[in-house]
């Protein structure tokens, strides 16, 4: 090399060529290369952050660096420590080497993740690796990428709640699982709250035997023990013993009966000829401005039916008290708790990705199939409720301070 072309080169270079000659290892830990690729690594999220900080700032934010973090991350030339850069609100998140990601390279692994997030099987997966990308991964060697996410979803079913949330929506999917070679349905329990800020989130699936009242009761007793103190509403089906199990843990919850499931189960046997007619005037009864008006409309609706329909009106009697608790409040929560209609949307999510399924192997594939497919789809469930800051003022004014000392000043 001239001497004209040794000046071009930087120290890091200049010192890399001198180790060469001396022998030193190119790979493996204090290799040349890996020496290499580390200031790389660390020069790339530099650029991250710049880009990242200069963002925030366009959008109003203020924000600004904040040192380094230490981290080791494994590579295929060995062992390597960055250092990632930090920011003031802690917003930054590189996209070279992610936060909790102790791998470079790590992608594929995210990829083979997505697909099973979608509801592919692990032979699925192995083709479409092969076809796509000319990749060789073995079914057994995407069940162990799978598997690690278990860890991740054990944390998460056992993370900390906020103290309250004002609304709990509370209803059961149901799946095939074979278990001591046998086929078994069971229930998979959703709780989806909305929190006191009004944010959407998953509180915990539980899988268990069929939906009973029982298993709801030891579920609630879980959130407790992970931090939820006050519920206001419990928004539920017409499940025995639902009520009941509610109030043993939260006394105070107001229990809402899902208008559309009783609007569903009361004309079950109703002849086809009479059904939109019978829809039409039990809509009379839950669209009353309060609980008096719609008392007057079931009585004119059990003196139009009660001869051709008897069970009815007298169905409707029977829970009155928990069909009608709606009706004490303002539209915004009235459109929010009269029915279960938000956890039957994430119902239909697990649904789309798992309806091609015939059983499942174990409860814990399910499981992490459900979650990866929530964790996956976050922007169709986790969002600001619709017009929450009317709806706060509403639930301070009904409930003081059981509402209010858990807001955010």
């Amino acid at each position: 090399m001239s001497k004209q072309e040794k000046k071009g080169l930087s120290d890091f270079e200049k010192e890399a060529i001198k180790r060469l000659n001396a022998g030193d290892s190119i790979l493996g830990e204090g290799g040349i290369f890996t020496e290499l690729l580390q200031r790389i690594i660390n020069k790339a999220m530099d650029g991250e952050m710049v880009a990242h900080i200069e963002q925030e700032r366009k959008g109003g934010k203020k924000n600004r660096r904040n040192g380094y973090g230490k981290k080791r991350i494994k590579s295929s030339v060995g062992d390597l420590e960055i250092t990632p850069p930090r920011d003031r609100t802690g917003s930054f998140s590189p996209e070279l080497v992610k936060k909790r990601e102790n791998k470079l390279g790590s992608g594929v692994d995210g990829l083979i993740l997505s697909l099973y997030a979608k509801g592919n099987s692990n032979e699925d997966i192995s083709r479409l690796l092969y076809e796509i990308y000319g990749l060789n991964y073995s079914r057994s060697a995407i069940s162990m990428i799978t598997d690690m996410v278990w860890d991740e979803v054990l944390q998460w079913q056992k993370r900390p709640l906020p103290g309250c949330y004002p609304i709990l929506y509370l209803d059961a999917i149901h799946y095939k699982i074979r278990e001591e070679g046998k086929v078994q349905t069971k229930a998979v329990y959703t709780v989806y709250g909305v929190d006191a800020e009004g944010q959407r989130d998953i509180l915990g699936l539980y899988v268990g035997q069929n939906e009973g009242a029982n298993k709801w009761g030891l579920i609630l007793e879980d959130l407790k023990r992970r931090g939820v103190e006050e519920i206001l509403f419990c928004c539920v089906d017409g499940l025995n013993g639902f009520q009941e199990a509610i109030e043993h843990v939260y006394p105070l919850a107001i229990v809402q009966r899902c208008i559309v499931h009783m609007v569903r189960s009361s004309t079950r046997f109703v002849a086809d000829k009479d059904k939109r007619k019978l829809c039409s005037d039990l809509r009379n009864i839950y669209s009353s401005a309060d609980r008096d008006q719609g008392q007057l409309a079931l009585e004119a609706f059990k003196t139009k039916w009660d001869k051709k329909y008897p069970s009815v009106g007298k169905k409707w009697e029977d829970n009155w008290e928990s069909l009608t608790n709606f009706m004490d409040y303002g539209q915004e929560i009235r459109r929010m708790i009269y029915t279960t209609n938000p956890v039957e949307n994430v119902h239909r999510i697990m649904r789309k990705v798992t309806k091609t399924k015939g059983a499942w192997v174990t409860s814990k594939s399910l499981q992490k199939q459900l979650y990866l497919t929530l964790k996956y789809n976050k922007k169709s469930w986790k969002r600001n409720a619709f017009k929450w800051r009317s709806i706060q003022k509403e639930l301070i004014t009904k409930f003081g301070e059981r509402f209010s000392k858990w807001l955010v000043e």
